[in-house]
């Protein structure tokens, strides 16, 4: 491998591993504010005690996600810098808005939640978390609107005296049709998540049966709440995921033949399950298919035409030529095949898909199974522990949805080969010339490593706290928050201190 496929490797490897903090952070946010609006409204202890469990977790996955985004943006410079001197003045913008707005809109509420639970009142302190939510999303959209450009350029113009693409419409960046569709599907996807997330952590503890009945009620409906939010993310997703299909196929019709291996355009094109090629994959030997499904999905009609391969790369053949150089008209290296791998784009679109739903079909079952309650001669729930499928289930529901966000990354990054910017900029063609083979595969041993050992960090504190379960009632973590939810008489005069 030379050193474009070693920084390609090693953006892959650092993105993806990133990417697995990220829908848990943007999801569970927005679930933990909804938990404390629930404890501000009701009163209810059990909402503050469950706040403070799943606060732990998140504030984990926060500051792993933190460290090993920083990451990122180091790799435009080291293994990307003829792409970032060619798209520099365009990113900068919505990176610039993600760093100085969204970052420290949520890293700053984020330390007043964290340390003003016995400090401020109620609602004003429940507001910190709710901004912390809403600074998570914002950076979210603008990360986002950065990697739309990369699929649909909008609002540039190309300087042919610089060989640079000049911003001419901040808002048209930021408003970008792939950007508008892509954003949704991202966020509904990390609701996903994080209520899956939510799930196992309560239905480990429902496995075990060892907590106090009040407490495994609590467990019990907040698996169920989990299980709700994990069900309604799927939904979206899938809705959202049509929708983004049909502007996929409108801007980047390759990477929709590509995620079929649709060689030959066809009308009306099926969508397969499953399917046996031959060994350069080209041919189709075996496959089970849903007919009309691919036009549905591509077009919105089930007789709608879908463009194959080998009729795109003739079209691009043509549109962008076999062409050398860095012009500004055609920035490629000579010759270019403009069809992606096809055996990774056909399979992570079906994982991202498949995954997801089997998420969405565990949340339905663990909500049938936990639907009734037992009850003693006083009313009172009691619980028994959950079959030892559901532990098995209780690991496997937070991974599906983390692994189908994964897969639909690398399935949205591949399908758009060999383009780094569609249609302006080749891959091949955006790499740091001046880094050797030899830098690159040192610096990707050296983070894999390093991402290696967080992961043993970040597994080893989950459990840990996972396994702590609900705060007492009158613990250390719950005292100095006085009936109102704000401080109490006794707590007016301490030191502010970390809560967790």
């Amino acid at each position: 491998m030379d050193a474009t496929d070693l920084a390609r490797w090693q953006f892959a490897i650092t993105t993806v591993y990133h990417f697995l903090f990220v829908p848990i952070t943007i999801g569970t946010s927005l679930l933990i504010a909804g938990i404390q609006t629930a404890w501000v409204r009701t009163g209810n202890p059990a909402y503050l005690r469950l706040t403070k469990f799943l606060g732990k977790l998140f504030l984990i996955n926060f500051a792993l996600g933190l460290v090993t985004g920083i990451v990122q943006e180091f790799q435009f410079g080291m293994n990307w810098s003829d792409y970032s001197r060619f798209v520099g003045d365009i990113f900068g913008a919505p990176l610039a808005f993600e760093a100085l707005l969204s970052f420290f809109l949520e890293s700053t509420f984020l330390g007043i939640w964290i340390f003003g639970w016995d400090r401020l009142p109620k609602k004003l302190h429940l507001a910190s978390i709710w901004c912390v939510a809403i600074g998570t999303m914002l950076s979210a959209y603008f990360i986002l609107a950065a990697n739309s450009f990369m699929q649909n350029p909008v609002g540039y113009k190309l300087n042919p005296a610089t060989g640079r693409a000049e911003m001419t419409d901040f808002l048209a960046v930021l408003t970008n049709p792939v950007q508008l569709v892509t954003f949704p599907h991202t966020i509904t996807a990390a609701w996903m998540t994080a209520g899956g997330f939510v799930m196992a952590a309560c239905l480990y503890h429902l496995y075990k049966g060892k907590a106090p009945q009040a407490d495994l009620t609590a467990y019990r409906n907040s698996a169920r709440i989990g299980a709700v939010v994990c069900l309604i993310g799927g939904l979206l997703v899938a809705i959202t995921g049509d929708l983004q299909g049909k502007v996929m196929t409108e801007k980047q019709p390759m990477k929709m033949a590509a995620a079929e291996a649709l060689y030959q355009s066809e009308q009306p094109a099926g969508f397969s399950a499953f399917t046996i090629g031959s060994l350069d994959g080209s041919t189709e030997k075996f496959a089970v298919k849903v007919p009309g499904l691919l036009s549905f999905l591509a077009t919105g009609s089930f007789d709608g035409k879908v463009e194959g391969i080998n009729d795109l790369k003739a079209e691009y053949d043509q549109k962008y030529g076999q062409t050398s150089g860095n012009d500004a008209s055609a920035l490629a290296k000579s010759p270019t095949d403009y069809v992606p791998t096809i055996p990774l784009t056909y399979w992570t679109f079906r994982l991202m898909i498949g995954l997801g739903l089997l998420a969405a079909a565990i949340s339905a079952a663990m909500l049938w199974v936990t639907r009734k309650k037992n009850r003693n001669a006083d009313g009172a729930p009691v619980h028994a522990p959950l079959r030892k499928y559901w532990l098995w289930a209780a690991i496997a529901v937070p991974l599906l949805p983390v692994c189908a966000n994964s897969a639909g990354w690398i399935f949205t990054e591949v399908g758009r080969q060999p383009w780094l910017v569609f249609g302006l900029m080749t891959t091949a063609n955006g790499v740091s010339p001046s880094v050797s083979t030899g830098e690159v595969l040192i610096s990707m041993i050296v983070f894999t490593l390093l991402y290696g050992a967080l992961a043993v960090v970040e597994i080893t504190l989950l459990l840990r706290y996972l396994r702590h379960g609900l705060p007492a009632e009158g613990s250390p973590e719950l005292t100095g928050i006085g009936p109102g939810g704000g401080p109490d008489s006794e707590s007016a005069d301490r030191p502010m201190v970390f809560s967790y």
